[in-house]
C-alpha cells in the first residue's frame, strides 16, 4: 500500500470542548505523520469555498454556519493508506452508528457535531490540502 496524505479537520465542537489535543494524540498514536497543522477561524467564504460541492443540498447553510462559529484545527495527515486509515479512525458520520473507540464516538455529539472531517478520495484529499495549505506549507519530511 502507498503512502498518501488526507486532509483532517478538527471541527468546532471539538475544539470548542478542548478535545483537539487529545484527537491529534489519537492521530499520532495511530501511527499518522502531522506534516502540516493550523488552527484557523474560518470565515464564510472560505468555508463556502470548501464546502462548494454541497451548495445545492438543504443542510449547505447550516454545515456553513457551524464551520465558521469558532475555530478549528486543519492538518495534513501522511501515512500508507492514509484516506482510508483516517476515515476509519474517525468512525461512522453519526457518532451513535461509529464504532467503538473512534473519534466520532468519542468526542461527536450527532451527525452536524461529529468532531472531525476527512477527506474521502485520494483526489479529494489532494484537493483539500491544496485548499488550506498552498505552495510550501507542508512538509516534506
Amino acid at each position: 500500500m502507498a503512502v498518501e496524505r488526507t486532509l483532517c479537520i478538527v471541527k468546532p465542537d471539538a475544539v470548542e470542548k478542548h478535545k483537539a489535543g487529545a484527537i491529534l494524540a489519537r492521530i499520532e498514536e495511530s501511527g499518522f505523520r502531522v506534516c502540516a497543522l493550523r488552527m484557523t477561524h474560518l470565515s464564510r467564504g472560505v468555508a463556502e469555498g470548501f464546502y462548494e460541492i454541497h451548495r445545492q443540498r438543504p443542510f449547505f447553510g447550516e454545515l456553513v454556519q457551524f464551520m465558521t462559529r469558532s475555530p478549528v484545527v486543519v492538518a495534513v495527515l501522511e501515512k500508507e493508506g492514509a484516506v482510508g486509515a483516517w476515515r476509519d479512525l474517525m468512525g461512522a458520520t453519526d457518532p451513535a452508528k461509529a464504532a467503538p473507540d473512534t473519534i466520532r464516538k468519542l468526542f461527536g455529539s450527532n451527525v452536524g457535531e461529529n468532531a472531525t472531517h476527512g477527506s474521502d478520495s485520494l483526489d479529494n484529499a489532494r484537493r483539500e490540502i491544496g485548499y488550506f495549505f498552498p505552495g510550501a506549507e507542508v512538509s516534506s519530511l
